[in-house]
């Protein structure tokens, strides 16, 4: 990987996108420490004291980069066109006019794209406006009024929409995958702090033995949890083709083999991220109206303030694995189940083994010892479904790696299996495309010699 860097260095048109990625990102980190206008950093600090304590919301913080925790003007970051996005694909399966742009060639990325773009503005909207009128009256405004919550709005908007748009320009004059190095820029900005906090709790005031024994264990859990996301980013099933031999004029065409790539983890992170938000959904929402259920309610042990009080901690990570409270691990399995239902609910609608059947079946391929057709499609779905398992078991040790080891012993950082998964995906296909662009240069070369 290294050496794949310092070799694009040498080239001068991979090293100019090189350049304007890492200025790009730069002014991404500037922006993420400007505050937005008219934000009470006091009531700020006791927001976040009461969110990252109580109530964790680290998936958030790791995406935005710390940015949502000083409510600058990148609070909301690119999370809304991420969602954006999430719900274009799903709606690309639901709706026929939309499928039919997708499958129009350029034309119709393009205007699926400008689509996408439209609803992460909207998003932006309803999501800072929802801050700008929900934590406003508690005192997020210096000022509570009309004009100030305007201003927050059009500026986290705005901040949104940059961030957008600087994806965009890293995807198209930058090393390519913008929008995801955006994220993992973000999530990577909180290493050293986390680093640090991890130094201070487990090495730091220790003595010799016990603190190199700490640093080797903390290690080791990196090194374990960063292979298991290699093997489940690059990992793949490749299903065996071959083409049928046919004669076309005095030649005789096909006979050629392949194969059918199914990556180990078809879904990606999107399992974890819709598993995630959907338990921190009503943690949020609840901080937000002004309740955080962490006391009984003024009608007794059985009201329902208390009563649901007691149901955010169930779906708050941060008691899991509680050795005080170990109760509330039962929450863990909500999230588990969540977990394998979306790794087969987004590969079915990211992955129709019919169409793939039917296609091969034109081109006159066939997968060894299957017969074309319904059968290959059967048979592609027993395998897709065995697989799915397998990678769906794997995200979920990687997610869950870690509330184990901060419920058990207290390891309060705010990177986790979800962050782990999207930095190791982004740098192997980021360095792919690098690699990529280093070899069309060298064809172009050798052709022009």
């Amino acid at each position: 990987m290294f050496k794949t860097f310092i070799n694009a260095f040498k080239v001068k048109d991979i090293r100019n996108k090189l350049f304007f990625t890492l200025l790009m990102l730069v002014v991404v980190r500037l922006g993420c420490s400007i505050s937005a206008p008219g934000i009470n950093q006091d009531f700020v600090k006791q927001l976040m004291d009461s969110l990252f304590n109580e109530d964790g919301i680290g998936i958030l913080s790791a995406f935005t980069g710390g940015s949502f925790e000083r409510m600058s003007i990148f609070a909301l970051n690119i999370t809304p066109y991420i969602t954006s996005s999430i719900i274009m694909q799903l709606m690309t399966i639901a709706i026929p006019k939309l499928e039919e742009m997708q499958n129009d060639g350029e034309d119709g990325r393009k205007k699926i794209a400008s689509i996408t773009r439209y609803v992460t503005v909207a998003l932006a909207l309803i999501e800072s406006g929802a801050m700008a009128i929900g934590f406003g009256s508690q005192g997020l405004l210096t000022e509570y009024n009309a004009l100030n919550v305007i201003t927050v709005i059009a500026a986290m908007t705005a901040g949104s929409a940059f961030l957008m748009w600087a994806g965009e320009r890293i995807t198209e004059k930058g090393v390519g995958n913008g929008i995801s190095i955006v994220l993992i820029i973000n999530i990577i900005s909180s290493f050293p702090q986390d680093a640090k906090t991890l130094f201070e709790q487990f090495i730091k005031e220790k003595s010799i033995a016990i603190g190199v024994l700490n640093a080797v264990i903390i290690i080791a859990i990196i090194l374990v949890l960063i292979l298991l996301v290699i093997f489940l980013s690059d990992g793949t099933r490749k299903i065996p083709l071959q083409y049928a031999k046919k004669i076309q004029g005095n030649k005789m065409m096909g006979g050629n083999t392949g194969f059918i790539p199914i990556k180990i983890n078809t879904a990606g992170v999107i399992p974890v991220i819709f598993a995630s938000s959907i338990l921190q959904f009503p943690i949020i929402i609840s901080n937000m109206v002004g309740f955080n259920g962490s006391a009984k309610a003024e009608n007794g042990f059985w009201g329902w303030g208390y009563i649901w009080g007691e149901a955010l901690k169930f779906m708050n990570a941060r008691y899991w694995f509680n050795k005080n409270d170990m109760i509330y691990t039962i929450g863990i399995i909500a999230y588990v189940v969540m977990v394998i239902f979306f790794a087969y609910f987004y590969t079915s609608i990211t992955f129709n083994p019919m169409e793939i059947a039917s296609n091969l079946k034109k081109a006159g391929g066939f997968v060894p010892g299957i017969r074309p057709g319904k059968p290959t499609s059967d048979y592609l779905n027993t395998v897709l479904n065995y697989i799915i398992f397998i990678g769906a078991v794997g995200l979920t040790v990687v997610a869950i790696y870690p509330y184990i080891f901060s419920g058990l012993f207290g390891a309060s950082v705010s990177f986790g299996g979800t962050s782990i998964i999207i930095v190791v995906g982004v740098i192997i296909e980021t360095v792919k495309q690098v690699e990529s662009q280093m070899l069309v240069r060298n064809y172009k070369g050798f052709l022009n010699d």
